[in-house]
């Protein structure tokens, strides 16, 4: 199979958001195709002209530089499986050329009607592995070293086969980071917060810039979703917000309130670490506010939401980007800068910068 084409995962209603994104920072990189888009399918499909391009795309772009992807991965044209009675087959024919893989994930869009699939595909990842491997398409144990072979059903009787490497793939089943809600939480906003530090944290530096003792401020805090997250690791907070906070919250010691406009509080000493913000307003006044707080060292580390125009989401983002750009270079600030349109996310984006 010629595999010219890249499979992306996102959340349903963002498929042009996403093919926009990947297209104009494919062309960047001097790769060139177009996108084959179904509304509210939860997936994109991107055709290059060349026959490289797609492995190239899937090495040089990186899945965590890309805002509103889930998964990635080189693929080849859809195939349409004659037989349901041995949907194997036809995918072992399909993955005839691909590399030797040490994995695979059997999956279907994240949709509704997609949800639908779940069934087959776990009903087939068995006896499709066990056909793999006696055909040397597979390694014998997982080696997730190895590229990982993605099987993704759009109907019972159509699938997109193609593999992802190593170093550029989400490791979770959908691409989503499934997470539980906690019981004692005020509200489920909390889970965008943890997602993003599972997200934009690595693990090995969780246990230091996620310290118990810190010091942190939430604009816009109420009732206490997002201060829950910094008060269960240990975090000391200063929750700004006209509204109500969560009496549990409130009694564990940890918080200070403070009934002000997120705009225009100042922390009340130099001793704030993280920064954290959910407030619904403009995206690109709230980055504006974000990258001030950074130059000015009120904070080190900064995770927070823009909420996203109904259209040209992309274009908004880009906007945000571009201010924060503009703040923090005319204050000859150095910085790391990391964006994704989480799971926990409906019309935002979470966004995450670090002093260097």
């Amino acid at each position: 199979m010629t595999t010219k084409s890249v499979l992306l995962y996102c959340r349903a209603g963002f498929e042009s958001d996403l093919s926009t994104e990947v297209l104009e920072k494919a062309a960047q990189l001097g790769l060139f195709g177009y996108p084959i888009i179904k509304k509210q399918s939860g997936y994109v499909v991107l055709n290059f002209h060349n026959k490289d391009d797609a492995a190239q795309l899937c090495q040089k772009l990186l899945l965590t530089q890309i805002v509103f992807a889930r998964q990635m991965f080189v693929c080849g044209e859809p195939i349409e499986i004659e037989d349901t009675q041995d949907r194997v087959s036809a995918i072992l024919t399909a993955s005839d050329s691909f590399p030797l893989c040490g994995s695979i994930l059997v999956e279907y869009p994240d949709t509704s009607e997609g949800r639908e699939l779940s069934k087959l595909c776990r009903k087939i990842t068995v006896p499709l592995r066990q056909a793999l491997r006696k055909n040397k398409r597979l390694t014998d144990k997982e080696q997730l070293s190895k590229p990982r072979l993605h099987v993704f059903f759009t109907q019972g009787d159509r699938c997109i086969v193609g593999y992802s490497f190593p170093a550029n793939r989400n490791p979770d089943f959908l691409g989503i980071s499934r997470l539980k809600f906690p019981a004692d939480a005020p509200s489920r906003s909390t889970l965008k917060l943890d997602e993003a530090f599972q997200t934009f944290i690595p693990k090995d530096e969780s246990e230091q810039r996620l310290r118990p003792g810190l010091h942190a401020v939430d604009l816009g805090a109420c009732p206490g979703g997002w201060t829950y997250q910094l008060v269960r690791r240990g975090m000391f907070v200063q929750a700004v917000d006209n509204g109500a906070m969560d009496e549990k919250l409130m009694d564990t010691g940890q918080v200070s309130y403070f009934p002000e406009d997120g705009f225009k509080y100042q922390p009340r000493k130099k001793n704030v670490y993280w920064l954290v913000c959910d407030m619904i307003e403009q995206p690109q006044r709230v980055a504006k506010l974000m990258a001030t707080w950074l130059v000015k060292g009120w904070c080190k580390e900064t995770v927070f939401n823009l909420k996203l125009p109904m259209k040209q989401r992309f274009e908004s983002v880009s906007q945000a980007m571009a201010i924060i750009d503009e703040v923090m270079s005319q204050a000859n600030c150095q910085y790391q800068i990391q964006a994704k349109h989480l799971y926990h996310d409906r019309e935002e984006i979470t966004v995450h910068i670090r002093l260097t």
